[in-house]
């Protein structure tokens, strides 16, 4: 079978070799160098101990140094699997999730056309060479020198003219005998729409940058337009057969060189920035093509390196594009491979801040890169106020959308909880801090005159603004009563089975609080649910900062019935008995409220015993609710005895064959 041109390039660049030889191998930790791609191992091909068989996963090749025995992913797979070349391409095509393309019976001829083309591309690239060169090109080697690139680095990166006309490079290559079919496929000219008109340059008054693939073929080209009015101030070439531009880096094979001898790979918006970027000792620089970053760009990027640096100007077009970048790479994160963010300060690029402060700058300012999840939480608090429940709410419920985009359930957890710790961070309560004098109280106490024996007062830390704001503090009938609520929906939350027992109560509830009476509603929908998507129902409901605030009280704390080993009876009866002294403290309320209204008019003894009978209520509720009911004997030292218990005593003597004489 013939496959199309390219796609062993495509099928070689999204396969790590390091994994499919991984699979066969046991590496050598201590001559392995992960980070850089540079892996050894005993070799799979020949029984030996030393760890000769070497493979460098970012050139995508292996050799070991004993048997001699090379290749890449392909052959490796063919050699150690015993399988044919197609075979070998249809395993690694189904591991890196390419369909095998069907069969083309002019792959080879569409192989020859791209030669062709790529033949043409390299004589457009020698012609621009020369075009700077001449007379034509003086304002555009003005302009490169001004932007500091020297005769050299314009030599390394062939950098070119187009001159201002249009069919400067047409003549020029249709006079060495190309084929105008050629030239207009390659994206070098286009067709004229006049009738009978000859094709133009696609390229014209502009500083060009050729665009290599990373078999370094000239695949494409970049041209920088030196008139001001000029349209388009950056042009690329159009897609062709040999141009993709979603799946081309500038600069890529070389920074893929650098970035293998431990350059940090830096992703920089356009060719400017890279060549800055380059020539300061950043060589493991690339640039999209004028585009945001795509799916297939990254995951170049990721057989570059683990952890690419997105270097983005510090403007709005720069944010926007590093948060477009989120969105494409949040899906396909895996372990050890993620993006880190640098921005630029506002209105400058990286050639900027090398001209101006130097590469020292630059390496601060990618040393210092932050992860992707900081930047995904900025883009969702930049500039916004959260001071209702329904903002956190929508916070919570953005950013949970956003998490639930990445695959791999393990980065999934682990950027909850960056997130989770990010939120406690914007929104835990600001506390006064308190630190006493000189690092700790003073020996021995103040003397205070009239207090304590003596008047020897022991030293005491100032009161919390928390601690004076607390319901236990406050003392009065409604924090109280909300202390009392509080625990009831607490625990029926960590007990939703009960929910049902209790609904009429829960109906009956009076919750004055706005936040407790969403969480009581929100407990009459629950009845069996279980307890964990019984707290998530809430959360969505309520949100989670809300609720997190609620079951945070410190009286929560101290309830047994909250805590793990609580059993169902004793979670039965204190919502019982919070409901009952509830019910008891509202119901003397009300009596001491018609009281005073009967003493203002005329006062008699029912008065006396309607309160008397709402104080015992209150005690009773107090106590539990319980009565004692236990009939007891008295014994001879006067103790009041059970008389079941002393009874089930006397029966076991009486089995055992002795007599309590003494009774």
């Amino acid at each position: 079978m013939s496959l199309p041109p390219g796609f062993l390039d495509e099928l070689r660049t999204r396969t790590s070799l390091s994994q499919v030889v991984g699979r066969k191998v046991m590496w050598d930790q201590r001559k392995s160098n992960q980070g850089k791609g540079d892996m050894w191992a005993p070799c799979p091909f020949h029984h030996e101990k030393s760890a000769s068989f070497h493979v460098d996963d970012r050139k995508g090749y292996y050799y070991c140094f004993g048997c001699h025995a090379k290749g890449d992913a392909i052959s490796f797979i063919k050699d150690t699997e015993n399988v044919g070349f197609m075979e070998a391409v249809e395993i690694l095509a189904r591991e890196a999730g390419m369909p095998i393309p069907e069969r083309d019976p002019r792959a080879q001829e569409k192989a020859d056309k791209h030669t062709e083309l790529a033949s043409v591309m390299e004589q457009a690239v020698q012609f621009y060479r020369l075009q700077l060169k001449t007379g034509a090109g003086g304002a555009a080697r003005d302009y490169l020198e001004k932007r500091g690139l020297k005769e050299a680095t314009q030599e390394r990166f062939e950098i070119g003219f187009a001159p201002e006309g249009w069919q400067h490079l047409w003549d020029h290559l249709t006079g060495k005998g190309v084929s105008p079919d050629l030239i207009i496929e390659a994206g070098l000219a286009k067709p004229s729409t006049r009738a009978g008109g000859k094709p133009y340059d696609t390229f014209r008054n502009r500083i060009m940058f050729p665009i290599r693939d990373i078999r370094k073929r000239c695949i494409a080209f970049g041209g920088r337009a030196m008139d001001p009015s000029d349209n388009a101030k950056y042009l690329n070439s159009p897609e062709t057969p040999l141009f993709d531009k979603s799946r081309t880096l500038y600069n890529h094979a070389p920074a893929r060189e650098a970035a293998g001898k431990g350059a940090p790979l830096i992703v920089a918006e356009g060719y400017m920035d890279v060549i800055a970027l380059s020539e300061a000792g950043f060589g493991a620089s690339v640039a999209p093509l004028g585009t945001a970053v795509t799916e297939h760009q990254l995951q170049m990027l990721w057989r570059v390196s683990d952890e690419p640096v997105i270097a983005l100007d510090g403007d709005t077009a720069g944010l926007r594009a590093a948060h477009r970048v989120i969105d494409i790479a949040l899906p396909l994160l895996e372990a050890g491979k993620s993006l880190r963010f640098a921005l630029m300060p506002e209105g400058k690029d990286p050639d900027d801040i090398i001209r101006a402060e130097g590469a020292g700058a630059v390496r601060k300012l990618v040393e210092e890169a932050m992860p992707m999840v900081n930047l995904l939480w900025s883009r969702e608090t930049e500039g916004r106020v959260y001071d209702s429940p329904e903002r956190r709410a929508a916070l919570d419920k953005a950013l949970r959308e956003k998490i639930q985009l990445i695959r791999d359930p393990s980065i999934r957890s682990h950027y909850g909880e960056a997130i989770k710790e990010m939120r406690y961070e914007l929104f835990r309560p600001k506390r006064e801090a308190w630190k006493p004098a000189g690092g700790g109280f003073k020996q021995g106490g103040a003397f205070q005159k009239g207090r304590g024996k003596g008047g020897w007062q022991p030293p005491q830390p100032p009161v919390l603004t928390e601690t004076k704001n607390s319901y236990l503090a406050a003392g009065n009938e409604a924090s109280q009563e909300r202390m009392r609520i509080t625990v009831i929906l607490a625990v029926l939350l960590r007990n939703p089975w009960l929910c049902a027992e209790f609904e009429h109560a829960l109906e009956m509830l009076d919750c004055r609080d706005g936040e407790l009476s969403a969480l009581r509603q929100v407990l009459l929908g629950l009845q069996a649910q279980e307890r964990a998507d019984a707290f998530e129902e809430a959360a969505e409901r309520l949100g989670y900062e809300t609720l997190e605030n609620l079951l945070s009280a410190p009286h929560l704390r101290i309830v047994p019935a909250l805590k793990e080993a609580a059993d169902a009876e004793l979670v039965r009866m204190t919502v019982a008995e919070e409901l009952a002294k509830l019910e008891a403290h509202r119901g003397l309320k009300t009596e001491i409220a018609e009281a005073e209204e009967d003493l203002a008019h005329l006062a008699d003894e029912a008065v006396t015993w309607r309160l008397s009978q709402a104080a015992a209520a209150v005690g009773r509720a107090q106590s539990g609710g319980t009565e004692d009911n236990t009939e007891y004997d008295l014994g001879k030292n006067g103790a009041r005895i059970s008389k079941t218990e002393r009874e089930a005593f006397a029966a076991l003597m009486a089995q055992i064959g002795h007599s309590d004489s003494s009774d």
